[in-house]
């Protein structure tokens, strides 16, 4: 067991907030790979997650404790990342340009994020949480949202900018929105990035949030 809810945000989501989207085996535990593919399970039974999982499908471990080889998986990426906290909140935006995304904008949502890699994305991503957008002549250049959400907290995810908009804070914006509409409903909201990208960690930072644990993202595939 860990110390903090968001030492493994998936385990404390899926059983949690998000417990009725939870696919299970065992101890094992999994968001639909098909929405998201994170899981957690017991290290001391790695088996369940291989029993629940179909040849091809993805496993993502987010968490502070390092996730070892996995029977009947193949290891595909392991990075550091770290985990931030909000501990204060900038002035809440008031820009015009921002809009709820919507199932009409899916494909948009999928299309934007495939062009710039913000973590696991899906067309189903909207069932997660709310997503707010810029457009731009009716292009979608800017997104983000919400995804795992714990108990008291919510994390903020999809934040990306279309490579041709970068530069014009559109990030820092959309993500300054999402955290105030998460503080709205009462939780802290929180979120990733990766160890290697200080921009990112840099401009999080400069939106009130702090650096709470470092942690270790592995990605596997069934074989």
């Amino acid at each position: 067991m860990t110390d903090h809810p968001l030492d493994t945000p998936a385990r404390a989501a899926l059983t949690g907030p998000h417990a009725h989207l939870a696919q299970s085996h065992g101890t094992a535990l999994r968001y639909d790979p098909g929405l998201i593919p994170f899981a957690a399970i017991d290290p001391a039974h790695p088996e369940d997650l291989t029993t629940l999982a179909a040849p091809g499908e993805l496993a993502v471990f987010l968490q502070t404790a390092p996730v070892a080889a996995l029977p009947g998986f193949t290891e595909t990426l392991r990075a550091d990342a770290v985990q931030l906290t909000s501990q204060t909140l900038p002035p809440a935006p008031d820009d015009p340009r921002i809009t709820p995304l919507g199932p009409p904008d899916a494909a948009d949502m999928l299309a934007l994020a495939e062009a710039t890699k913000p973590g696991p994305f899906t067309l189903r991503a909207l069932e997660l949480g709310p997503f707010w957008g810029i457009r731009h002549e009716g292009r979608l250049i800017a997104m983000a949202g919400t995804r795992m959400a714990a108990p008291g907290f919510t994390e903020i995810s999809g934040v990306c900018t279309d490579p041709s908009a970068r530069g014009q804070g559109l990030a820092r914006l959309l993500s300054a929105h999402v955290a105030h509409a998460i503080a709205v409903t009462g939780n802290t909201p929180f979120l990733h990035a990766f160890a290697a990208n200080p921009a990112a960690i840099k401009l999080y930072e400069s939106l009130g949030f702090a650096i709470r644990a470092e942690l270790a993202c592995a990605i596997f595939q069934k074989t």
